[in-house]
């Protein structure tokens, strides 16, 4: 069984601890503070267990050359990729209020740190736990720092290769032992052919320490679904408020009414996981009564005889007797009175039932 950690000052994950579920709001509040609210109010109300932004200190994440690149995509908030970047960046003074904002309504808030002065600044800002993006995920150096920093990690495997998560896991673990992987494909939006569920069984088995969770950029929510019932333990989805608003994410992300149905299917089927041991279950005694079969006899039976398989059959019986897994067990048993044709077989018939008939 995955390891379990406390992610969040009371929330355990892994193990049986319920799934932890992230609304990765990201830069989908279009660089505008009173919307940025709107959604945390928003993924609370819809019962995800935090809200996530994405916090960059651009002049760190990138180049010049890269800040000064022309962007002219339909998403664009400005002439060159660092101007779009700085519309949609929030100062350190707005993250401390959407902190606080996020604490009054009782949500968990963090963001995923894009550069090492970013992770510097969210450790000060003492969020409970550091998301690494999958660019990040082997930018090894950068790792190492974020492990040290003593929080949990919650680490995306996006655009990497199993032997490099066998590297960050053998970077970050004996450094910080508090972390999970999560299962990702960076493409907006993802197809379902490019999901690859089955790499959160493959992570879950050569990483039997650590829970194992799913980041996905799919359309709609069973595919989300389905990595919960595979055993995630951690799930981040992208949301918006309108999936019509220009960003290269909305897209990918969902809207209030499907996030609210995504955790609220989430919540059944890991009721529905339940036991793995097979009984008969007091919901199914109603239907046991009505239903359930029992031996009979085919044929009257005298008394003194000697059961025979063509002597039996299999009906729904008035009273109930031997259940019909009992069948072959009740061959060569002796009856102590004579049995109509199509009577139940039942104990008080069989001579020495309890010893020689198992069942």
């Amino acid at each position: 069984m995955a390891r379990e950690f406390e992610l969040c000052p009371g929330r355990r994950v892994g193990g049986e601890q319920p799934c932890f579920i992230i609304a990765e709001i990201g830069q989908n509040h279009q660089g505008d503070l009173d919307i940025a609210k709107r959604m945390i109010r928003m993924v609370k109300d819809c019962g995800a267990d935090c809200a996530k932004f994405q916090k960059s200190e651009l002049e760190y994440k990138f180049n010049k050359k890269a800040l000064e690149r022309p962007y002219t995509s339909k998403h664009s908030w400005g002439k060159t990729y660092g101007e779009h970047k700085r519309h949609l960046e929030f100062s350190h003074d707005q993250y401390r209020e959407l902190k606080k904002y996020a604490e009054e309504i009782g949500i968990f808030f963090t963001a995923s740190g894009m550069d090492e002065m970013a992770v510097e600044f969210l450790h000060e800002l003492d969020v409970p736990f550091f998301k690494v993006g999958s660019g990040d995920t082997n930018n090894f150096p950068y790792l190492e720092k974020t492990a040290k920093k003593g929080r949990p990690m919650v680490i995306s495997s996006g655009m990497q290769s199993m032997n490099t998560m066998h590297q960050v896991y053998q970077i970050v673990k004996p450094i910080n032992p508090n972390f999970c992987f999560l299962q990702c494909t960076s493409a907006y939006p993802l197809q379902p052919e490019d999901v690859n569920l089955r790499v959160i069984s493959a992570y879950q088995s050569a990483f039997p320490d650590i829970p194992i969770g799913y980041s996905g950029h799919e359309t709609g929510i069973a595919i989300s679904v389905a990595a919960v019932a595979m055993g995630a333990k951690v799930l981040e989805r992208h949301v918006t408020l309108d999936k019509t608003w220009k960003g290269s994410d909305h897209q990918a992300s969902l809207e209030p009414n499907e996030l609210a149905e995504l955790v609220k299917a989430i919540r059944t089927v890991e009721k529905a996981m339940g036991s793995p041991i097979k009984q008969l279950l007091p919901c199914e005694m109603a239907c046991n009564e009505k239903l359930g079969k029992s031996v009979v006899a085919k044929v009257a039976i005298p008394e003194g005889a000697i059961l025979t398989l063509d002597m039996l059959t299999v009906k729904v019986g008035e009273p109930k007797g031997f259940p019909p897994e009992c069948i072959f067990d009740l061959v060569g048993q002796k009856v102590k009175k004579n049995i109509e044709e199509d009577e139940t077989i039942t104990e008080q018939v069989v001579e020495n039932h309890v010893k020689k008939v198992k069942c």
